[in-house]
């Protein structure tokens, strides 16, 4: 098929990666930038968009992926998907923008735009999410659905399983990338600090306040403003969140003057937000605010596929200038742990068998060493009068211990 000069023009002046394919998957033409990223890239025209990309013989959605043209022959408009491409340097996360175009002799042909996804990784990483599986997949797709619109985001998912890391790639995915990712623990704060801390405050608003200083609010002005753990949250302080996320204004503690906050605010919980609602612990209206878009992050034992390429990552980012590679077999014993903790008990598994290994290799043998070191710790360190109940009391609520012992000793909880 013979392309309109105009539209042959345009494609070869559009600096991201482009090509113009037909119903059949056909290439008919790629820009320079399209041929640079792919083998073999002065032959594309011809071949199959899913061969190119993906070294597949059928189309992607009979391949375990999303298929674009097949979305937009349904919808007939605008598309955009999540792949993981093949390209000349390896796998990577790509961002498929898919255009019907219609030629003026009434031929249909398909624009499609790639754009890489720095905030992931398909192969192993110094930061950012690394995975391949379907359920990382998924996930990453509706990142790249959110990131670039203003949509309030609350990520759900059990602990040490990687909300903060979830909540930095919708930030380095959408406008605001280049502004400030501010990260608050609220379950660190204490609850008298706690609007200081995120609005700041003003010279004698309380003992020892010398001076002005301002919020995490305004310090992440024109970025992200990250609230981890927002079931903590005060009640006292929910109702001044709302009007953050409903007028977009806050004052600072002593003052009278009102500010504007040009932040966007994802948050996240391990704990079912409708659990404390029903409770009375976290009010409703806050909730639908904080989850215009819900973003659930999928817990280590639906995402077994990734320990691998996790587990190697995680061991360039803490073997520092070692020459350090984990053996076959300790990735096979690392797939096989129950991982409850997550990423965060991976990674704390991989330092720890770390420090057992002095050659080239981390072996099963290192990694036995360091869980055997754990069940001594846990038959060491006997459970003190109360401990075991408290536990049981923290789970039961759904909070940390930590937490748990805080409201205790501010007399927020009954101590029975």
């Amino acid at each position: 098929m013979t392309l309109p000069k105009e539209l042959e023009s345009y494609l070869a002046a559009l600096p991201e990666p482009h090509i113009v394919i037909d119903d059949d998957y056909r290439i008919l033409a790629a820009n320079a930038a399209y041929r640079a990223a792919f083998p073999g890239g002065a032959q594309l025209v011809g071949r199959t968009c899913h061969k190119v990309s993906h070294d597949s013989p059928v189309p992607c959605d009979q391949a375990g992926e999303t298929c674009p043209l097949s979305r937009v022959r349904q919808s007939g408009l605008r598309e955009k998907v999540v792949h993981l491409h093949h390209h000349r340097h390896g796998a990577e996360y790509v961002e498929i923008d898919l255009v019907p175009i219609t030629l003026s002799d009434g031929r249909r042909v398909y624009l499609e735009r790639l754009q890489g996804m720095a905030a992931a990784s398909a192969q192993p990483s110094a930061d950012g999410l690394v995975g391949r599986s379907p359920a990382f997949r998924q996930m990453m797709e509706r990142v790249a659905r959110v990131a670039p619109t203003e949509a309030s985001v609350l990520l759900l998912g059990e602990s040490g399983s990687g909300k903060e890391m979830a909540a930095k790639a919708v930030h380095q995915a959408s406008a605001r990338a280049g502004a400030p990712f501010v990260a608050v623990d609220c379950a660190a704060l204490p609850e008298g600090l706690f609007e200081s801390e995120l609005f700041g405050h003003e010279r004698g608003a309380f003992t020892g306040a010398s001076g002005v200083r301002p919020g995490l609010v305004e310090s992440a002005a024109g970025g992200t403003l990250f609230l981890d753990e927002v079931g903590d949250i005060p009640l006292a302080m929910q109702v001044k969140l709302l009007r953050l996320l409903e007028s977009g204004t806050f004052r600072r503690v002593g003052s009278n003057e009102w500010r504007r906050a040009q932040v966007r605010i994802v948050s996240a919980t391990h704990r079912s937000p409708a659990a404390m609602v029903a409770d009375g612990r976290f009010r409703q209206d806050l909730y639908f605010r904080l989850a215009t878009f819900p973003l659930r992050i999928p817990p280590l034992r639906e995402r077994r596929e990734d320990i691998p390429l996790l587990a190697g990552s995680l061991l360039d980012r803490i073997r520092g200038r070692r020459d350090v590679a984990l053996s076959a077999e300790a990735i096979e014993r690392l797939r096989q742990l129950p991982l409850e903790g997550n990423i965060r008990e991976l990674r704390n598994l991989v330092e720890r068998a770390l420090v057992f290994c002095d050659g080239a290799v981390l072996d099963v043998l290192h990694l036995d060493e360091a869980l055997a070191l754990e069940q001594e710790l846990d038959g060491a360190v006997p459970a003190q009068d109360g401990a075991a109940r408290r536990r049981e009391q923290a789970r039961r609520l759904g909070i940390s211990e930590r937490t748990l012992y805080r409201r205790l000793k501010a007399g927020r909880l009954p101590q029975g």
